[in-house]
């Protein structure tokens, strides 16, 4: 049968695919909607798979709070440009939401939740098949609070960066706590919480170091022991938020602030969206002119 342009144009705007996609669709369709939707699903599915090769190292991360809990979430896509894209605007918001209101541990279990009828997963593939750009759950994080404690979250550059932390103290602390914690990027509250094998590989990293350096040749043991052991206490120092100099005022260190106001530091989570992922180096031109060929 023909299909009509007042056809295509309601399949596009059902789906978002491209008006060539949707003649095509209700064409195989015999000009049926709801078969032509299945079969832009299962072609969004395989182009979704053919994408699972690239790189997704962009995005944005959202925190999200809803009473004694909070979630923090990263979703990853291929470029900058996605992130204000309003469909992957909308499947971060609703993501963060949905796996707040469940128990999911693992990255499986988020992505199998239901959402209005279909899977979590379900949203990022159609998200994948409709933007063009792989789109992928990368991580979350889950956090409760008791009655009398409170959050404190920071977004910086819109989701580049994101934080939240749990404080015994007032909601303004709290929220210079997250902003502490996203500029300074510590990995632990204090020394307390630090692992014992990873203080002792910074003194293996520091013993190279000195040992290495001319001009600790010929000194005597206990001058290079002290200096392993500055260096050490240096370095470990800069990974603990209580060590660090607070960002308001430099003249003080994080404890001190933290001791005025009769407060501490619980935990904290901080995601710097694309962190430890292996960004590709590629013309953009050439990108551009290999997505014209295809």
């Amino acid at each position: 049968m023909a299909v009509t342009a007042a056809q295509v144009k309601e399949l596009r705007e059902k789906t978002g695919a491209g008006m060539l996609d949707c003649k095509n669709a209700l064409t195989a369709s015999d000009g049926d909607m709801d078969k032509a939707i299945d079969w832009l699903r299962e072609k969004g599915i395989a182009k979704s798979i053919k994408k699972a090769s690239r790189i997704a190292a962009e995005g944005l991360s959202k925190v999200v709070v809803d009473g004694n809990r909070a979630c923090l979430v990263e979703i990853n896509s291929e470029t900058d440009f996605v992130a204000k894209n309003e469909q992957f605007l909308a499947l971060v918001d609703k993501t963060a939401k949905t796996i707040l209101a469940s128990n999911a541990k693992t990255n499986d279990e988020a992505l199998a939740l239901s959402v209005d009828g279909k899977t979590l997963n379900d949203l990022f593939i159609e998200a994948t098949a409709t933007i063009g750009e792989k789109i992928v759950l990368r991580r979350f994080a889950i956090v409760e609070k008791a009655d009398d404690e409170v959050f404190g979250s920071y977004i910086h550059l819109g989701g580049k960066i994101s934080t939240l932390c749990i404080v015994k103290g007032d909601e303004a602390l709290a929220k210079d706590m997250a902003m502490q914690i996203a500029s300074m990027a510590p990995t632990y509250v204090s020394s307390d919480d630090m692992p014992a094998d990873v203080v002792a590989h910074e003194r293996e990293i520091q013993t190279e170091i000195v040992k290495n350096d001319p001009s600790f040749a010929g000194k005597p043991e206990k001058v290079i022991e002290g200096a392993i052991n500055g260096k050490v206490s240096k370095s470990l120092k800069e990974m603990c938020l209580v060590d660090q100099e607070y960002f308001k005022d430099p003249g003080q260190k994080v404890a001190a602030v933290l001791k005025a106001a009769n407060a501490t530091v619980k935990c904290f989570v901080r995601y710097l969206v694309g962190e430890g992922i292996e960004k590709r180096e590629e013309n953009f031109a050439e990108e551009v002119a290999k997505q014209m060929g295809q």
